[in-house]
């Protein structure tokens, strides 16, 4: 569970699904901190701020300190404000609705994030409204150190929550070469598909399965089955910062249910690094 949790609010009801989540990833003893960002151009605001802050948090019944933030977008103010408090997880709500209850993250928001010092979390819409328990937790794997990362943080949440974790392994219907993607033969997709279910074999008290696919579209499609869907960052930008890829991208778009996703290099919520700078 992560220690030191901060929350995108702004009065609308995708803020209060970023609270609902929030506060199924915050540990007991971790600090929650909801925070409104606004551009501070009026004398008015502030004060604004501060009133929607209190409403909000007597509103979804938690305890948490509240903070108001100037900074020239939502995205830029929770990523700098993350920065200067050492938070270890940002959440956010789904900027507005997409197609049957798709998560859709605002573009400007989308672009702040992406370099985040910490893990990013996406509540879907409407979540507040069913905070279910998280009972099955969700991990894009390929056994790589992302990868790794993620299933070591879903195998912490699930034993806090006494859940099952899936793993979700997708053997690629292409690969780019020199800017070129070329389909697989017969006998490489075999060998892949065999050397991925030996993987998932050997991950121990985990119900793992391959797909032969697209990754982002697999991916999301798995979402469907778990209550948070965890992946590492494959963008390879400076370690510790999350750099959203075409996956994650997609998966910000299309996944139906929670999404965490892991900066490169991260450690789980509580443990060590899976890599090295």
């Amino acid at each position: 569970m992560f220690k030191n949790v901060l929350v995108g609010v702004d009065g609308r009801p995708n803020g209060r699904d970023a609270i609902a989540l929030a506060c199924q990833l915050t540990d007991p003893d971790g600090k929650l901190t909801l925070t409104h960002v606004h551009r501070g151009e009026v004398a008015e605001e502030h004060e604004d701020s501060r009133k929607l802050l209190n409403q909000e948090r007597t509103g979804a019944e938690v305890e948490a300190e509240v903070l108001s933030v100037v900074s020239s977008s939502p995205g830029r103010g929770l990523h700098e404000q993350a920065e200067a408090q050492n938070a270890d997880l940002i959440v956010v709500g789904s900027c507005r609705h997409g197609v049957f209850g798709r998560a859709m993250l605002g573009d400007n928001t989308r672009a702040a994030l992406n370099g985040a010092s910490c893990a990013v979390a996406l509540a879907p819409h409407g979540y507040a409204e069913n905070p279910h328990p998280i009972e099955k937790v969700g991990v894009g794997y390929n056994d790589s150190p992302e990868s790794k990362a993620a299933l070591a943080l879903a195998r912490e949440l699930a034993a806090q929550r006494r859940a099952t974790v899936r793993a979700l392994e997708v053997v690629p219907i292409a690969t780019c070469a020199y800017g070129v993607w070329v389909p697989p033969v017969a006998a490489s997709i075999e060998a892949m598909a065999q050397e991925t279910n030996r993987r998932s074999d050997q991950l121990p008290d985990i119900e793992g399965d391959a797909v032969y696919g697209m990754a982002s579209e697999e991916l999301a499609s798995f979402g469907d089955e778990v209550d948070i869907l965890i992946v590492g960052s494959r963008g390879y930008g400076p370690m510790r910062r999350l750099v959203l890829a075409s996956t994650c991208a997609y998966l910000q778009r299309h996944a139906r249910c929670s999404l965490l996703v892991l900066p490169r290099g991260a450690t789980s919520a509580g443990g060590d690094s899976t890599t090295s700078s």
